[in-house]
């Protein structure tokens, strides 16, 4: 359902959030533990830097941080700069046009779970659906970069 990067940028948050001293976390270490390539988590978080979903300081003493309470951060906020959640749903068979007056097959059942879809990803928080850094690793897929860009 998520690209690639997205659910690296999620795992990630998620780690951040699972810290409890709010100190930043180095990428290095935030890759190792989730099993993601440092460089490639280095531009994803770098990314969620812009959109202001986590905050960066350099130096010895740096790494990365979430910017924004986990409370007060929905989970489209995270996925959002890497995957189009919230968008014009294409038909779900293909067809150039579907909509309520032109429907295809698919169209009502697939309509009622995209809405689905897009209420979780804008209600649901960080904090929602924290877990333990075990959850977050256990069968953490080992994916090369190159397979980050494929599309949900």
């Amino acid at each position: 359902m998520l690209s690639q990067t997205a659910e690296y940028a999620l795992r990630a948050v998620l780690y951040l959030a699972n810290r409890d001293d709010g100190q930043p976390v180095r990428v290095d270490e935030i890759g190792a533990a989730l099993g993601i390539p440092a460089n490639y988590l280095s531009k994803t978080l770098n990314t969620l830097v812009r959109a202001r979903v986590l905050a960066s300081l350099r130096g010895p003493h740096g790494g990365f941080r979430l910017a924004v309470a986990a409370e007060d951060l929905p989970l489209l906020r995270v996925v959002g700069p890497f995957d189009q959640i919230v968008q014009r749903r294409s038909c779900l068979l293909g067809n150039p046009e579907c909509s309520d007056r032109h429907a295809c097959a698919a169209h009502r059942a697939w309509k009622e779970t995209a809405e689905k879809v897009q209420e979780f990803f804008r209600t649901t928080t960080i904090a929602d659906i924290r877990a333990s850094d075990a959850t977050l690793t256990r069968g953490a897929p080992r994916t090369s970069p190159s397979r980050a860009r494929r599309s949900a």
